[in-house]
Parts: structure tokens; C-alpha cells; sequence
């Protein structure tokens, strides 16, 4: 068990102690430093130290990477004497402000669309469990409810569309948090673009043809914004910008009432004419790539899904992932399935953990063995892939081919037997539920290709991950322990 008071004093005393540490936080996985001096640390020093798996910049931020036990050695830090601000949202943010470049806007960019999603992973979680759990009860499965049961419509139809129908109102608090908006506003937003009044309005378009309605004057295309994603995403900033405008013209005494009116009477129709629009057309042709790439069959998915799940931790290194992961959240929300992206992802996540696994099959030291099994099982059981990334990838390079391959073997049978996801599951082992509501065959293809990558991971790491070096020295430390 980590010594979480002995890792916050060793920290501590490597990057110049608490006086030289302006603030500290965490996020799931990470101690972050805001630092006085930054020349102090030194990289070799901390890695150095047992129980820290890495340590890095990012951000004018210094992070040292320690994995789920970062709660215990940030309140051993305070303790200590460290100024401290608490917990994060987002593992991967950044610190301080930075001068915006082109590399800068286009990562804030990304966190915006990213962040604003994955807030609302609970919400699409919870709803998505109902249905899952009523394609296993249905017919198709274990046939306890009949498919015009109450039950089954209460958790098939009711309970899925509570959560997945009111996504642009949920979304639209969720971005207004993002960016500093009035998330108030972001869910009032939201609610235009599926006010009952609008949604009458496209109905009647579909029995008329009518394709356009009025909205003071300017046509306004119709369409139905329930389920989407990128209209409201493409509103909000515009909303925060008006309402930070109205923030500093109108007087204090009449803020309350006329700053949320005039952001929305100017809002209503820059989004109902142009941006939800906009983003309506957006997300059908982003719908249709994404359907393209994991229902295009033959060689095309394949490569896809393989090169996607053997390097999908090289990309979450990066921050590339994020890209990739708006396109499968919003393929997800707006399809309901998807059979690239998210499939691949999670066969790498599998990959990871089996890497971690057969590295602790292979080495023999005992501290060093037990840890690479915690790096494993907390991905298993916890979800999180950073301490079998930096605890054991980047500490011995060669383990690394494990799980590119490992990554690639689960994917390539994914894409070969159509393995699709429905559900935006865990992100532990649990994950294996978001495949249920495609049937068993599609369950037990997933399982099969998830499996395959953990296996194919540990064996080649197991027997090629390790240079004659790094075991000879491993038989050192284990003899010296028994000793």
C-alpha cells in the first residue's frame, strides 16, 4: 500500500518544499503545482520517487502524475503546508492562462466541445442503464417483459428519452459552464430549440413541405433539434460573448431583469436562422462519415477501428483523443450506436491494462510486481489507463508494443465481425454493458475482441516486452529483497 504521507514529503522536498509552491489541486489522477521558482524540479528526481509514476509541464502547471490515490497525498500535502484549491474536473486541463496561438485556440477549442460532453456522461449513463436494461429483460434476451409491457416502455422509451431527448437544454448548461456564460440562459436556450411550439411547427413541415417559418421577419430553416449536439454547441459561445457585452452597458440596478432579455431577444434569432441550422447540417454530414466509417465494411472499417484502437493512447498523450471522442459522443447521441470510435477506444483501453498485467507476470521483484498489478486492476475495476501508461509503459518503452498490438489484434475483430456500441458505458470493465443492446451476438464478439486485446497485450508483453538489461536488473532487486 502507498505510503501516500512519505510520497507528499518526498514530492514536496523535490520541487523546493511547500514555500515554493504558490497553489496546488488534483484532478483523478494528477498533483498540479503552481510553482514560484519552476527551475527547481527536476524530472529524474520525482520520477524517481516510489510512487510516483511521471511528472511533466503542461500548461505553466507542473503535474506529477501518482494515479487514484492523489486525494490521500494532496491532503497529506496540505497538511504539509501547501496552499491548496481543491479538486478538478478535467484529468487533462491546463493551468494558467496562456497567449493564444493557433496550437492554443485550437486546443480550446477541442476542451470546449470535449468538456462540455463528457459533463453530461452521468445524465447519458443513467438513461442509456434503462434501456440496456430493458433490451436484456425484453424479448430479444431473457423475455421477462413482453415489448407492450408498461415496464418495458417506462424503460426502453420513458426513462432513455428523459436523458438522450433534452440533451441541446442539458448540453446548452453544460457549455454555458464551460465558457463562464449564465448556464441558466444555456438551458433557456436549449428549451427554444425544442419548445413545443417548434416541434408542432416540424411536424406539420413534414404533412405541408413547408420548409422554413418566420422569426421576426428571417426565414428560419425547420428542423427537429431533439437528441442534437452541435447546434446549441455552436450557439453558446455567441451567447457568452452577448451576454458579456450586455454585462458591462447595462447599468447594475437593471442587470438582473434586461441582461438575460437582451442576450436572448438578439440570440433567439441569430440561432433559430443561422447557427442551430447550421449545426443541424454539420451533424448530419459528421452522422454520415462516422456511419460511413464503422458501417462501410470491408477494408475500410477494419483499418479504421485497428489503427484507431492500437494508437489510441499515443493520442490521449497528445490530446488527439479529443477530437476523436467528440465525433463518437456526438455519433452516439445523435445515431445511438456506434461501431468505430468508441469500439476502438475501449479495446485499447483492454490493451493497456493487459500490458500492465503481463508486465507483472514477467517481473519479480516484489514492490515493482505488486505495483503493475495495481496498474492493471485499477484500470479494470477503476477505468483509468494513466497508471498502467506511465507506471509501466513509459518506465520499460518495450511493454508498449503489447499494447499497440494488442490494441490493434481486439480492433481488427471488431471491425471484421461488426462489433457496435449503444450505450456510453464505464470506462472500467463495466464499459462491456454499452454492447448489450445489439444482441448476443454482438455481445459476445465484443467480449471476444476486449478479451483478445487484454490477452494478446500480456502474453507479448510477457515474453518480448523487457530488455536483458531491465530483467537482469529486476533479478537484483529480487534477490537483494530476499536476501
Amino acid at each position: 500500500m502507498a505510503d501516500n504521507q512519505k510520497i507528499a514529503e518526498e514530492v514536496l522536498a523535490a520541487v523546493g518544499g511547500a514555500d515554493n509552491i504558490a497553489s496546488a489541486t488534483h484532478c483523478m489522477t494528477r498533483l498540479r503545482l503552481n510553482l514560484k521558482d519552476q527551475s527547481i524540479p527536476q524530472d529524474d528526481q520525482v520520477k524517481a520517487i516510489k510512487g510516483v509514476l511521471g511528472a511533466q509541464w503542461s500548461g505553466g502547471q507542473y503535474q506529477v502524475i501518482i494515479g487514484q490515490n492523489v486525494p490521500k497525498v494532496y491532503e497529506a500535502a496540505l497538511k504539509l503546508g501547501v496552499s491548496g484549491e481543491g479538486v478538478i474536473d478535467e484529468d487533462l486541463g491546463d493551468g494558467p492562462r496562456e497567449p493564444l496561438t493557433p496550437q492554443v485556440i485550437g486546443r480550446n477549442i477541442l476542451n470546449y466541445l470535449s468538456k462540455s460532453m463528457v459533463a453530461l456522461i452521468p445524465i447519458m449513463l443513467s438513461a442509456a442503464m434503462f434501456r440496456t436494461v430493458a433490451v436484456i429483460a425484453g424479448p430479444d434476451m431473457l423475455n421477462i417483459w413482453a415489448t407492450d409491457s408498461e415496464v418495458y416502455n417506462l424503460f426502453y422509451n420513458w426513462l432513455y428519452n428523459a436523458g438522450f431527448y433534452f440533451i441541446p437544454i442539458t448540453l446548452g448548461w453544460s457549455a454555458a459552464r464551460q465558457l463562464g456564460a449564465s448556464p441558466q440562459l444555456g438551458m433557456m436556450l436549449g428549451g427554444v430549440l425544442l419548445a413545443p411550439e417548434l416541434v408542432s411547427l416540424v411536424s406539420a413541415a413534414a404533412e405541408t413541405g413547408a420548409a422554413t417559418t418566420s422569426v421576426f421577419g428571417m426565414p428560419a430553416l425547420l428542423n427537429n433539434y431533439a437528441n442534437s449536439v452541435l447546434p446549441i454547441l455552436l450557439c453558446m459561445p455567441v451567447l457568452w460573448q452577448l451576454e458579456r457585452l450586455f454585462k458591462r452597458i447595462v447599468p447594475d440596478v437593471l442587470s438582473t431583469v434586461f441582461v438575460p432579455f437582451l442576450t436572448m431577444l438578439i440570440m433567439v434569432p441569430v440561432a433559430l436562422v443561422a447557427l442551430a441550422p447550421l449545426g443541424s447540417v454539420l451533424g448530419n454530414a459528421l452522422g454520415a462519415f462516422m456511419f460511413g466509417l464503422g458501417n462501410t465494411g470491408g477494408i475500410v472499417t477494419i483499418l479504421a477501428i485497428v489503427i484507431i484502437a492500437g494508437l489510441w493512447e499515443f493520442l490521449v498523450m497528445t490530446g488527439m483523443h479529443q477530437v476523436l471522442l467528440t465525433l463518437g459522443i456526438t455519433q452516439l447521441l445523435t445515431v445511438g450506436s456506434d461501431s468505430a470510435v468508441m469500439v476502438a477506444g475501449g479495446i485499447a483501453q483492454f490493451a493497456t491494462w493487459g500490458m500492465a498485467f503481463g508486465a507483472f507476470l514477467r517481473i519479480r521483484e516484489r514492490d515493482e510486481k505488486g505495483a503493475l498489478l495495481g496498474y492493471s486492476l485499477s484500470g479494470i475495476v477503476g477505468g483509468v489507463t494513466e497508471p498502467a501508461l506511465y507506471g509501466c509503459g513509459f518506465k520499460y518503452p518495450r511493454t508498449m508494443a503489447g499494447m499497440v498490438i494488442g490494441g490493434a489484434l481486439g480492433g481488427l475483430i471488431a471491425g471484421i465481425f461488426h462489433v457496435t456500441v449503444y450505450v456510453l458505458g464505464a470506462t472500467n470493465i463495466l464499459g462491456l454493458i454499452g454492447y448489450f443492446a445489439g444482441g448476443s451476438t454482438n455481445i459476445m464478439w465484443a467480449i471476444i475482441a476486449n478479451a483478445v486485446a487484454f490477452v494478446s497485450a500480456a502474453v507479448i508483453t510477457y515474453f518480448f516486452g523487457f530488455t536483458d538489461e531491465e530483467l537482469e536488473a529486476d533479478a537484483q532487486a529480487a534477490a537483494k529483497a530476499r536476501a
